[in-house]
This record gives structure tokens, sequence and C-alpha cells, in this order.
């Protein structure tokens, strides 16, 4: 057997869905492009705008932060690879040497990055 909502609890989500509706409407931007409706325009615009600060939060911030997590997964790795070889006889090159490449790479990166990108 169902039980009927009362009018009261009714009333209290109605008005819950309601209120959500109004302040999603209320917190939407809407993304218009330029009058003649260019989308490309409009994001062409915005990166020559926002390139520099990209540039230099990519090449202050972010690379060095994954250099130093490679590097320590790196070095980890190889310490678990000499443990290993320790305890089985067999050296396992494969894992630090993506690791290595991965490491290079990242290091590089900033380099010709740039070229790429624009």
């Amino acid at each position: 057997m169902m039980k009927v909502l009362k009018s009261g609890n009714t009333r209290r989500i109605l008005c819950t869905i309601l209120m959500i509706v109004l302040v999603v409407g209320l917190m939407a931007v809407p993304c218009l492009a330029d009058g003649n409706g260019d989308v490309a325009g409009a994001v062409e615009a915005t990166w020559n705008s926002a390139k520099g600060q990209v540039k230099t939060i990519t090449n202050n911030v972010i690379f060095p932060v994954l250099d130093m997590i490679l590097a320590i997964l790196f070095f980890v790795k190889i310490g678990t690879a000499y443990f290993d070889y320790r305890k089985h006889g067999q050296f396992e090159f494969a894992a630090p040497c993506i690791l290595f490449a991965c490491l290079i790479f990242t290091l590089t990166a900033p380099l010709y990055i740039w070229n790429i990108i624009g």
C-alpha cells in the first residue's frame, strides 16, 4: 500500500525544487559569441588574451611539479628494482626506462611545446 505524501511535505519538496531551478537559472552565465555568431573568433581572442598567463603558469608550475613527481617515481622504481634484483637475481629495466623517458620528455617540453601550440 502506497503512502501518500502529506500536503506540507509535497509543498516543501516543490518549493525546494523551484528554488533550485531558480538559483541555477540565475547563476548560469550564457556563453555567447559575437553578434555574427563567430565562435572560433571568440575562442581565438580568449586564447590570445590569456596565452601569456597560461605559458607562465605552465613553465613555472606545471612542468616543475611533473618533473619532481617523475624524478621521485624514477628513483623509487630504481630502488625497488635493485631490491628485486637482490632478491630474485633479475633486474627489470622496463619501468625505470619508461619513467626516465617521461622525465626527459617533461624536462625538454618547455623548449618546443609552445612552437607546436602557438
